[in-house]
């Protein structure tokens, strides 16, 4: 069966930042706190979009304690750097992926001030050759300090996903990084609840064992669609150690519902404002 690739246009952004000329829209994904399989929805994100046709790169910003190379079995590459002074992004699984994990030894710790952390930020953003895409994931650092206020300030960033688990205590932490959006006038796509229910490799049977109800919760106070429900499940750990996202599986069930977060977001995607100056010709001087 053929897929149709959507129509993706570029989105405004907030107001006082400029779009990146090569890139329609960038989206970022968040979570209130770490552990709660940002990373991993991430990449399987950007997998699924990727399998619809768009083109789709990564960038994961949390330098302190990068995933996706892993998660991409990709730990070793070491990006060259073009005639132009750009860094040439890693290309598997059809997506585009830079990561400060490719420039450091992954053993040796990052002991940076937040000042110097931006700036490479910004360095991997603008200087990396992208190419034209659809859509760059931005894997945002957990929490909402200072990096991530700061790349919400000076980033051209188009709109949010977070992540969160089915606890209560997750209400806390996933309307901090929910109202830094807001005041950052970015919108929110909606919310990922991940490890919602386990589900038992040898029986099948599912369990919420961490709760359930609090995505309900976010839904009424913040009102957020709910784009998906993760499990935790075995297969997802496993193909994350081998860097084979999930994804990647669109016959079964996990990459049937990492699918339907692609197409969800999407959806939600098209319903923010347009940018029409990119359907306008540059006039270039003579």
């Amino acid at each position: 069966m053929n897929t149709i690739k959507p129509k993706i246009i570029a989105h405004r952004v907030k107001q006082g930042l400029n779009r990146i000329d090569n890139i329609k829209n960038i989206i970022a994904v968040s979570s209130g706190k770490g552990g709660v399989g940002k990373s991993t929805t991430a990449i399987n994100l950007a997998v699924a979009l990727a399998k619809t046709g768009l083109n789709i790169g990564v960038l994961d910003t949390d330098i302190y304690g990068p995933s996706i190379p892993k998660l991409v079995g990709q730990e070793s590459y070491k990006p060259e750097v073009s005639p132009n002074n750009k860094f040439t992004p890693l290309d598997v699984h059809d997506i585009k992926v830079m990561s400060f994990g490719f420039l450091v030894d992954r053993n040796q710790a990052t002991i940076w001030r937040g000042s110097i952390v931006n700036k490479a930020l910004e360095q991997m953003l603008f200087d990396t050759e992208w190419g034209e895409l659809d859509i760059l994931i931005l894997d945002l650092p957990p929490g909402t300090g200072d990096i991530q206020l700061t790349m919400g300030q000076k980033f051209p960033i188009t709109a949010s996903v977070v992540v969160t688990t089915p606890q209560d205590i997750a209400l806390i932490d996933v309307g901090k990084s929910i109202a830094m959006f807001e005041k950052l006038s970015i919108p929110c796509l909606g919310v990922v609840e991940n490890m919602a229910v386990h589900t038992c490799s040898n029986c099948g049977h599912q369990e919420h064992i961490f709760g359930n109800g609090a995505i309900d919760k976010i839904k009424e106070i913040y009102n957020l669609d709910k784009l998906v429900s993760l499990p935790l499940d075995m297969n997802i750990c496993t193909n994350s150690e081998n860097g084979t996202p999930t994804a990647l599986k669109t016959e079964n069930a996990l990459g049937i519902i990492y699918n339907e977060l692609a197409n969800k977001v999407i959806e939600n995607l098209a319903k923010l404002p347009k940018d029409y100056s990119t359907l306008i010709p540059k006039v270039q001087a003579v």
